[in-house]
């Protein structure tokens, strides 16, 4: 199948999901199952992102979150100090991801393997701590202190998508459609790179530094460009987070929401274009069976993960494709039997 062919037809399946979730509200009209796929929206798209990244283009970052809280904070930060609206503060928030990533890669450039998910995590780490002891006082907010980067209570009750007022009882939709519509971008978009020129350059670097040099790839170029289009998008997640929930705070830093997201690279498939989105459907299926188990979720987490990484190292999405090819080498066999 040549490239332009696969391209077409993954774009095709990507029109068929995001009509699929666009109708899905006709059939599903409880408030909470919305908000849950909302989530799913969020999350598919950082996992998505991730595996770009780290799947695709070979970059073991563990900054993702640090994204998604950045654009998260930026919409928190640009609503409630400069009074810029929340839909102006959206592309500014992912650009701002997108800026942070590009010092990020920048550092990272004269790393591989595990000391960039060393150093990415270590400034992950810096920052949490940054804020959460951050003590003193930017301004006033409702008769109490509030520090710059919100401190370890973080910015709440800041503005929203509006739909509030607009809708009034049915606002979930409005936010419902805010996030498709950047779920369907990201879908979209990251489709476009993986099955065009991009994504190849990206995977020869990651498959061999070497051979992709002597064919004229520079390999800090591409890096560069995908953390920053992978921080680009996952930081357009954390602004809809924000004006979703209304909130940013440290806990966007906290290890259990990185093993989180992770857990849905690893269990839908790195490398592959569906693996992220069934990884995400299929641990925020386990997380809602897990819900009320307390700390005992995190331990859920962990062992859905060892039991993927050993039984199914290719994830989901590769078990399906090593099944269709099994059943395709049976059914070529069983044609060449009925021919002699």
């Amino acid at each position: 199948m040549n490239q332009s062919h696969s391209l077409k037809r993954h774009l095709l399946v990507s029109v068929l999901i995001v009509a699929g979730f666009a109708a899905l509200p006709l059939v599903m009209t409880q408030r909470y199952l919305l908000g849950e796929v909302i989530l799913f929206f969020l999350w598919a798209m950082v996992a998505m992102n991730w595996n770009l990244l780290m799947g695709h283009a070979g970059v073991f970052s563990l900054a993702q979150m640090l994204f998604f809280a950045t654009g998260a904070y930026s919409v928190a930060m640009g609503t409630s100090y400069l009074g810029v609206s929340i839909w102006a503060a959206l592309p500014l928030a992912a650009v701002v991801s997108a800026i942070l990533a590009f010092f990020i890669g920048l550092a990272c450039l004269r790393l591989t393997g595990a000391y960039v998910a060393l150093l990415t995590y270590a400034i992950v780490g810096m920052v949490h701590v940054l804020i959460i002891t951050e003590t003193e006082c930017f301004t006033m907010v409702r008769n109490s202190c509030q520090q710059m980067f919100g401190g370890a209570a973080g910015f709440s009750q800041f503005e929203d998508f509006g739909f509030r007022k607009l809708l009034r009882g049915n606002w979930i939709l409005g936010n419902y459609y805010v996030a498709l519509l950047a779920f369907a971008v990201t879908i979209l978009g990251i489709v476009v790179i993986i099955h065009g020129r991009l994504g190849l350059a990206f995977r020869a670097i990651r498959d061999n530094v070497g051979y992709a040099s002597s064919r004229g790839i520079d390999r800090r170029k591409y890096q560069i460009a995908a953390f920053a289009i992978s921080a680009f998008l996952t930081g357009l997640a954390g602004a809809i987070y924000a004006g979703h929930f209304r909130a940013a705070g440290p806990s966007l830093f906290d290890f259990s929401t990185l093993l989180f997201v992770l857990s849905m690279v690893v269990v839908g498939g790195v490398g592959s274009t569906w693996g992220p989105i069934i990884g995400a459907g299929t641990m925020m299926l386990i997380i809602e069976f897990s819900k009320g188990m307390g700390d005992a979720r995190d331990l859920i987490l962990g062992v859905a993960l060892i039991v993927f990484v050993v039984v199914m190292p290719k994830g989901l999405a590769g078990s399906v494709r090593q099944f269709r090819q099994m059943l395709g080498r049976k059914a070529s066999k069983n044609e060449e039997g009925s021919t002699v």
